[in-house]
């Protein structure tokens, strides 16, 4: 039942914004047990929920760890969700952007050894530091390494060679 509302006071929240409220809370409860540790001791935490997390992740049956879930969503309901909301979305930023120089780095690997000597060129252009004939050596031996079937080690040295002179080009 809801309560009355005084003059100048803002309306109390509706059932339904409640029920929205705690399910938030439920998803980032779920979140930090899926969150890497490092980050779970770096959060201002209760030392209740602390709890509740640290068990959650030793829980292996199914049942069990969907109360333990609930149990962690009722706790987080007590505190300000703002500063761990802020912790996991940098945490997923860092990821993506590591995913992201990652397959730029496959990117450039594949088109050094399709395009060749216009693709060196272009990576030499964009990385300035890159030295033109250690990038022309590790290119030639991963295409004959490619073209005679055997494992891939100059291939993945290629791409280590290409990875470190692009994390090396890229502003901070």
């Amino acid at each position: 039942m809801r309560r009355r509302q005084l003059p100048g006071e803002p309306p109390p929240p509706t059932k339904g914004e409640l029920k929205r409220q705690a399910h938030e809370l439920q998803a980032l409860g779920e979140r930090l047990i899926e969150a890497p540790d490092e980050l779970l001791a770096g959060l201002p935490l209760p030392e209740k929920l602390r709890d509740a997390i640290v068990l959650a992740r030793r829980i292996t049956s199914h049942g069990a760890l969907l109360r333990q879930k609930l149990y962690v969503g009722k706790l987080m309901r007590g505190m300000d969700p703002g500063p761990i909301r802020a912790a996991l979305e940098a945490v997923s930023t860092a990821a993506r952007l590591d995913s992201m120089r990652f397959r730029r780095a496959e990117r450039w690997r594949d088109r050094l050894l399709l395009e060749g000597q216009a693709a060196i060129m272009e990576f030499i252009a964009e990385c300035p530091g890159a030295e033109r004939a250690a990038l022309t050596r590790l290119c030639r031996a991963a295409a004959e390494e490619h073209a005679s079937g055997r494992p891939a080690g100059a291939g993945r040295e290629l791409f280590r060679w290409v990875r470190e002179r692009l994390a090396d080009a890229a502003p901070d």
